[in-house]
Order: structure tokens, then C-alpha cells, then sequence
């Protein structure tokens, strides 16, 4: 089955489920079909990914390690260059511009990550961010089976994503395949640390990365901000005026707060 298959019946099963809530909370009303997906994504992690990013990491040299993380971060600066020009970031996103040349070329191809060192700060811009910066809402949380937490629109986001992926296309396709999942490993690689440590932390796993993802994702669609520009200045002004109500509540808020 084709990856464009594949996202189409997601997408489909998405809106299906739109029907069926089974949560109360507004954020996450699909809850029973996110905690299943994330039970079987936990462990096909167990099974397989997180023993062959331990095993990637304990043998692979660091500087190959590096090589690979610079070579796919080079390419996906190409997408997050035009969707910084989709979302009006100009200089953005001729700095993403400027990245790719640099990196491309004195860089050999991506391997070095010259343009850091030059001073061209990196960024990570994908097709729901670009939706959720025209006004596009997040819609409520989905666990995507082997690809992990999103939104109904970053699930709808998600084609556009991978086939504006330079990587798709390179042929041979065994060469493709080995550098696919030479970049799944490496990318999990790079989060062993955290998982151990969330492992050892979290009690209820799924709400902890399912609320650590909400906040960490609308803080990229907004540049680090609560919410879009007209939210964020109502809620400044709204702290800046009071009601008499709220005055009131305040003092005890504020005390009940630390319990």
C-alpha cells in the first residue's frame, strides 16, 4: 500500500472518529482510540526501534552520528524554507535559503553543519504549522499509529510533508530504504535519554506526552506565543483589566494554587 494510501485512510479514520468521542475532555475526545494506539507505538518501541537506537548509538561513531543528523536536517531545511515563505517569515526563510547553499555545498552536502557556525540559526517548519499560522485550527489530539502524537490538521498536513520530502525521491530505492530507516534510527537515538528519563518520571505516560506535546506543538505554530496574535492580545488586555470578580478571587486563587 502506498504511503499516500496509508495517510488517506488515517485521515479518513480521523474524521470517522469524529463521531465517536469517548473522553470528555475537548482535547482529547478520542481518547480509548489514543491510549490503544499509543499502547501498540509503545511496543513496537520496545520491540524494535528503541534496541536498535540503543545498539546505533553504543556502536556508531559520534561523528557518523553527526554526519546523519546534519545530512537529514540539511534537507529538511528545503520544506521549512517554504513554508517560512508560506507563512509570510521572509527572512526566515532566505535563511533557509542561504542554509541549504551553504550547507550543500562547503558543507558537503549537508554532512557539516557550516551555516550554524556562520550564524544562521536553524529552524523547523512543517505544512501544519503553515495551516495553523493561516487560521486553521488544531482540531483534537490523535495518536498516529508508528508515527506517533498529532492533531486532525497536522494529520492532514501530513501528505504534504512527506512527498515535499527530497529524500522520497532518490533512487535507488534500496539506498532510499537504508537511509529511511538509517534516519528513524537515528532520530530515536537522539531521544534515548529523555525516554529513560520519562519512563522513571511520568505516572500516567500518555496524558504526560500527550499535554507536553499540545504545549511544545502550539508554541511552534505560534513562535512561542499562547495562541494567535488576536488571542494573545486579548488575553494580555484581559490581564491588564481585572473584573471585580476576578479581584476578588484572586488572594484565595492564589493560595489554593500551591496545594
Amino acid at each position: 500500500m502506498s504511503k499516500f494510501r496509508t495517510l488517506t485512510l488515517t485521515v479518513a479514520l480521523a474524521a470517522a472518529l469524529s463521531g465517536c468521542a469517548t473522553s470528555n475532555n475537548p482535547r482529547d475526545p478520542f481518547e480509548g482510540y489514543n491510549r490503544a494506539v499509543f499502547t501498540f507505538n509503545d511496543k513496537v518501541d520496545e520491540v524494535a526501534l528503541k534496541p536498535a537506537a540503543t545498539a546505533y548509538k553504543n556502536v556508531t561513531p559520534g561523528f557518523f552520528q553527526t554526519g546523519v543528523s546534519n545530512f537529514f536536517g540539511n534537507l529538511a531545511d528545503v520544506w521549512t524554507a517554504a513554508n517560512n515563505l508560506l507563512q509570510g517569515k521572509v527572512g526566515d526563510g532566505m535563511s533557509d535559503i542561504m542554509r541549504v547553499a551553504l550547507n550543500s555545498t562547503f558543507g558537503l552536502l549537508g554532512v557539516l553543519d557550516i551555516a550554524s557556525e556562520a550564524g544562521l540559526q536553524k529552524h523547523k517548519e512543517d505544512f501544519g504549522q503553515t495551516l495553523g499560522s493561516w487560521g486553521v485550527p488544531s482540531g483534537p489530539y490523535l495518536m498516529l499509529p508508528l508515527l506517533g502524537p498529532s492533531t486532525v490538521r497536522d494529520t492532514v498536513a501530513l501528505p504534504a510533508d512527506i512527498y515535499a520530502d527530497p529524500w522520497q525521491y532518490k533512487d535507488p530505492v534500496n539506498v532510499r530504504t537504508i537511509g529511511s530507516v538509517t534516519r528513524v534510527v537515528d532520530q530515536r537515538a537522539a531521544l534515548l535519554d529523555a525516554s529513560t528519563l520519562l519512563e522513571d518520571a511520568a505516572l500516567d505516560r500518555y496524558e504526560f506526552i500527550r499535554d507536553g506535546w499540545m504545549q511544545r506543538r502550539n508554541s511552534q505554530v505560534y513562535d512561542g506565543e499562547d495562541g494567535p496574535p488576536g488571542k494573545q492580545k486579548k488575553a494580555e488586555q484581559a490581564d491588564e483589566a481585572p473584573s471585580a470578580p476576578q479581584a476578588i478571587i484572586a488572594e484565595p486563587a492564589d493560595k489554593t494554587s500551591s496545594l
